[in-house]
């Protein structure tokens, strides 16, 4: 017997609402490889200093992303020059404009490049909040005096709300 064409109809409409709907992987797969190579991009714009937990940094507002260049670090009763201890704070003489330690090893530095440029040299001072000033004009004017002018001092970026 022949089905009319209203049960024909019906039939075709149930069994398209009513299968397992199907799943375009192509879509899927551009939408993951577009994501994969955003991340990518992404990825390499992050600028992290090595700190450890022993020099809390104090918190700043600044605009300016970190830079990687040499970095001297006052951690504890030592300075470090890129993780290498040049300096005891204990050994350091109250009359002394310079360290003598970390001047020898930034002149070490220097000297190994070839050019030196007019502006002088980059280097990054990490202290915590409570090292004595003093302290670190000193460590500042020693770096000057060995060619690095260009001194930025690390922070922790203020966190901002909203």
């Amino acid at each position: 017997m022949k089905s009319s064409h209203r049960s024909r109809r019906l039939r075709r409409h149930y069994g398209r609402m009513h299968k397992a709907g199907g799943l375009n992987l192509v879509s899927l797969m551009d939408i993951f490889t577009i994501l994969v190579f955003f991340l990518m991009v992404n990825s390499s714009d992050v600028k992290v200093m090595q700190n450890s937990t022993d020099v809390p940094l104090p918190v700043s507002s600044a605009e300016q992303q970190a830079v990687e260049n040499l970095t001297v670090q006052v951690s504890g009763r030592s300075i470090l020059v890129q993780g290498r201890e040049v300096a005891r704070l204990d050994g350091i003489e109250k009359g002394d404009r310079h360290i003598s330690g970390l001047s020898e090893e930034l002149a070490y530095r220097r000297d190994r490049l070839q050019e030196i440029p007019e502006q002088g040299l980059p280097i990054t001072i990490m202290a915590a909040r409570d090292t004595d000033y003093r302290l670190l004009r000193r460590i500042m004017q020693t770096c000057v005096d060995q060619q690095f002018r260009q001194v930025r001092l690390a922070v922790e970026p203020e966190v901002r709300n909203g």
